[in-house]
């Protein structure tokens, strides 16, 4: 029995982690009440940096929230850009030609925000989910013999 290499791309590192984070955002007047909190425009990439995983991402923080004794109404919007640094273990530490994808596993969420002052303190929570892609080698067994063929 004869064996073979097959150069192929395959998965060599795989995670996922849960993100919570807090974010103040300042308003120009004093916040009463919030009313609702809205995560869009949600953007991100990886790259790898020191045999660490950099995750640079934006997203568009929208904040309804009342003042004056609850008589007025307004949106305050701030772009909201983060940095995250993941430790992934890789199967094969050779592999020179590496991509790396990184997928939004649950978008972000405002899950909770709290008036403090002339701000309000959003906590945000996300997952994301990491893939190091990289080239290796399958061996495998093959038989030589010639198939017969139908004249």
């Amino acid at each position: 029995m004869a064996y073979k290499e097959i150069v192929t791309k395959a998965v060599i590192g795989k995670g996922k982690k849960k993100y919570h984070n807090t974010y103040q955002i300042s308003t120009e007047q004093t916040p009463t009440t919030i009313l609702g909190c809205w995560i869009i425009n949600h953007n991100f990439s990886a790259h790898e940096s020191d045999g660490k995983i950099l995750i640079n991402g934006s997203f568009d923080a929208n904040i309804w929230y009342s003042y004056d004794n609850d008589t007025k109404t307004t949106v305050v919007s701030k772009k909201i850009t983060y940095t995250e640094e993941e430790k992934l273990t890789v199967e094969n530490k050779n592999i020179v030609n590496k991509d790396i994808i990184v997928r939004s596993l649950k978008q972000p969420t405002c899950i909770s925000a709290k008036e403090e002052g002339n701000s309000i303190n959003i906590e945000i929570e996300k997952e994301l989910g990491l893939e190091i892609i990289g080239d290796t080698k399958v061996k495998i067994s093959s038989v030589d013999e010639e198939e017969t063929w139908d004249s």
